[in-house]
């Protein structure tokens, strides 16, 4: 497999620990969801990516609003290191 953003074949697969959460302050009372993904790492450009279990997407489904929807959406798929 390619990296989807230099085509570089030169990729590591890691494991990662993440806290998902809604943005935003007035979203502090939602329960936080653990996930503990195997990224997938481009080591030429830092490209990531990782897919979000079926049961821990339905949890962060379950408990999506629709005013936030569109800033979850596509955003599981893909990580770009800072």
């Amino acid at each position: 497999m390619t990296c989807l953003s230099c085509r570089s074949v030169k990729q590591a697969e890691l494991t990662a620990e993440m806290l998902i959460h809604f943005p935003g302050s007035k979203y502090l009372d939602k329960p936080s969801v653990w996930l503990f993904p195997k990224l997938l790492v481009c080591l030429d450009c830092g490209f990531s990516r990782f897919t979000v279990p079926e049961t821990v997407l339905a949890s962060v489904a379950k408990d999506s609003l629709p005013d936030c929807s569109s800033k979850l959406a596509g955003s599981g798929d893909n990580v770009v290191p800072q």
